[in-house]
């Protein structure tokens, strides 16, 4: 399995130095034992309460992007802090990613007190998405009582599919934005009759239609 060692100290200090390189010996040992592959060695000096960090942001890039299945910590409070450590765990683990500490000698052991508080922030992003839906729902219903008719307006159904630029109807993103759905929930509607797109395309599809009109109005 790939995997990826985080540490990391409070200070910049130079006396700091040496306990990142005596994590980062004792992770790779930890690796060694199980014998994951070390796609990725991160180090850095920030305070764990601070969620701004340049090795965090890596972390969890790499976790999307690298087929990574294993974090390796020195312990839980390497990740962070306080809110900062729960919002940690619940970003890698929503990932099905497992991290392994040297202070369990293995995978790493939640403390009831914290599993019970992932337990709740995963609850309560799971009813942020079905309001999300929901509000999705309500634009399409607005924008279809206001005259909007995908079966009529979407006729280039599946179309796009293997083209380089995905080749989605402009004129039904400036009506549903017209009607003030978000990127996100014209992306969603988009994807249901078959354009597989997303909020950054969908917004930079958009941005390119404003500045062509703008530049022929010039």
């Amino acid at each position: 399995m790939n995997a990826v060692i985080y540490c990391r100290v409070s200070t910049k200090k130079d006396t700091q130095e040496s306990s990142l390189m005596r994590q980062e010996e004792e992770l790779l040992d930890l690796a060694s034992n199980y014998q994951f592959e070390v796609v990725k060695v991160i180090k850095e000096q920030a305070s764990g309460y601070d969620l701004e960090r340049d090795g965090v942001i890596e972390l969890l890039s790499l976790i999307k992007d690298k087929n990574v299945q294993v974090v390796l910590i020195q312990d839980e409070t390497r990740l962070g802090r306080g809110n900062a450590k729960i919002a940690l765990l619940h970003c890698i683990m929503k990932e099905n990613v497992t991290l392994y500490t040297v202070a369990h000698n293995g995978q790493l052991q939640v403390s009831e007190a914290d599993s019970m508080v992932l337990q709740i922030v995963g609850m309560v992003e799971e009813y942020q998405r079905k309001i999300h839906n929901i509000k999705i729902k309500r634009g399409m219903k607005k924008a279809i009582k206001e005259g909007y008719k995908p079966q009529n307006n979407l006729k280039n159904l599946g179309i796009s599919s293997g083209r380089e630029r995905v080749e989605i109807p402009i004129e039904e993103i400036v009506r549903l934005r017209q009607n003030d759905l978000t990127f996100a929930e014209i992306a969603a509607t988009l994807r249901g009759f078959g354009y597989p797109v997303s909020k950054a395309t969908v917004h930079r599809r958009y941005q390119e239609y404003i500045e062509d009109k703008g530049s022929q109005k010039a």
